[in-house]
């Protein structure tokens, strides 16, 4: 194993701020820490580090306490009171206890002592990163847990379905802001989350926040986080989202005030926490969702129509679930086995009737009214009698078993209609297009 695994993926994904006096030590530590980290850079005085603050946004800062002009320890309660989240590693070579009591208050994570050997400061940024992420981590945990976040996928093979991946996959390299839009229950998380998983932001965090489930007095504090003296700094869902992709569903639920600091950060791609007197810049992909027509919104003045402008670059709309049908099967089986799993019950049976019964179905819920209805099922121990089937068909063979399924009930459905191919798509919900290449392949 190489000294670069040895420190942990956390210092390979880190940018670092050093700052010291010293020419030699500002070229020590960056020679120590240059080939293990993501980023590196020196600041020779607290001013110049203040502005290389104002430039990027950096995960640790390694600050000598005794400089010309100011100490470390000055320097770290002015930032922390103007805006500084970043964690602190302090370098000195004259500690007392009450040196070590301020820093502490000031948000010192770690001390080292001059002088001090290389793997002494890769061990305290190992730690110091280390924790650093735990607490992200943990925090972005109960966020998605009281959200009811559960990585659901982006599952099936229907033409629609092959349409939205193919604009997701041109999508991911871009930093180009995506609106999802659709009626309730089409997957327009599940598709976010594709898109963040498809470009090179996968490794970082993707946050979803439903900006309906949020009070109005308290959504600008859990996205833009808190910086005021005297209360407890509290980074917000932006900053902790910073590398990766932010999810804003039900986007025109937010009030007319964030709307505002929202439109600042598509356009900077900076934060200002409350209180803080300086803006944190952020790499950051935005996604944002709406079941509603945001146009409008614009016109009811329910929504600004700046921001409206700024985040439709590229609108990715979700179908309807009865227009992709033939995922139904897919669908229906995942779910089945996911909440017999979780719940430790038997499946049911997926036999004939009950996949031709589901495909029948509108579903005016979409795939989030499918999934209530497996879990619904499972817990009862049957389908609803609308849903019932007779046979025992189950699992995978019901996959099996979908083409054969799908060509009978749409050559009766056929039959029905007396050939029309435009009432028989009618009837079935699904497109004239699907009909003319299911038959072409039948028929083949």
């Amino acid at each position: 194993m190489n000294d670069k695994d040895d420190y942990g993926s956390d210092l390979e994904r880190a940018s670092i701020l050093v700052i010291d006096d010293e020419p030699g030590m500002r070229n020590f530590l960056t020679k120590i820490l240059e080939p293990r980290a993501k980023r590196v850079e020196q600041a020779s005085s607290p001013a110049e580090a203040s502005q290389r603050l104002d430039e990027s946004h950096f995960d640790l800062v390694i600050v000598d306490n005794i400089m010309p002009g100011k100490t470390g320890l000055d320097w770290i309660t002015e930032q922390r009171r103007k805006g500084f989240f970043a964690d602190v590693i302090m370098i000195t070579a004259y500690a007392d206890l009450d040196v070590a009591i301020a820093a502490l208050r000031a948000g010192v994570s770690d001390f080292v002592l001059k002088p001090f050997r290389a793997n002494q400061i890769l061990g305290a940024v190992s730690r110091t990163l280390d924790r650093k992420m735990l607490r992200r981590d943990n925090t972005l945990l109960r966020h998605a847990l009281s959200s009811g976040d559960n990585h659901p996928q982006l599952l099936g093979t229907s033409p629609a379905l092959a349409e939205v991946r193919q604009i997701l996959e041109r999508l991911a390299p871009l930093p180009t802001p995506v609106l999802f839009t659709g009626a309730s229950g089409t997957g327009k998380e599940v598709a976010a989350r594709s898109l963040h998983q498809l470009s090179d932001r996968a490794g970082n965090p993707f946050v979803a926040v439903n900006c309906a489930a949020i009070a109005p007095d308290r959504i600008a504090q859990d996205l833009f986080g808190v910086s005021d003296e005297g209360a407890q700094r509290k980074a917000g869902l932006f900053l902790l989202a910073d590398g990766g992709t932010l999810f804003l569903d039900e986007v025109a639920q937010m009030p007319e005030a964030v709307q505002a600091a929202l439109l600042r950060v598509l356009e900077d791609q900076r934060i200002r926490p409350l209180g803080a007197e300086r803006d944190i810049p952020l790499n950051l992909r935005l996604a944002f969702a709406t079941n509603i027509d945001l146009a409008t919104a614009v016109a009811d003045g329910r929504f600004r129509a700046d921001l409206y402008h700024r985040i439709n670059v590229v609108n990715v709309q979700m179908p309807l679930l009865q227009d992709r049908s033939e995922d139904i099967v897919e669908l229906a089986a995942l779910f089945m086995k996911q909440f017999s799993t979780l719940l430790g019950m038997p499946a049911l049976d997926l036999d004939e009737q009950t996949l031709l019964k589901l495909r029948r179905y509108e579903w005016p819920g979409n795939v989030r009214e499918l999934r209530n209805l497996i879990e619904r099922s499972v817990i009862l121990g049957a389908f609803p009698k609308d849903f019932a089937g007779s046979g025992s068909v189950t699992g995978a063979q019901a996959i099996e078993n979908l083409d054969l399924v799908m060509q009978r009930h749409m050559v009766h459905i056929l039959d029905l209609c007396d050939g029309n191919r435009a009432e028989a798509a009618r009837r079935l919900g699904v497109s004239r297009k699907t009909i003319d290449r299911k038959m072409a392949v039948w028929e083949g």
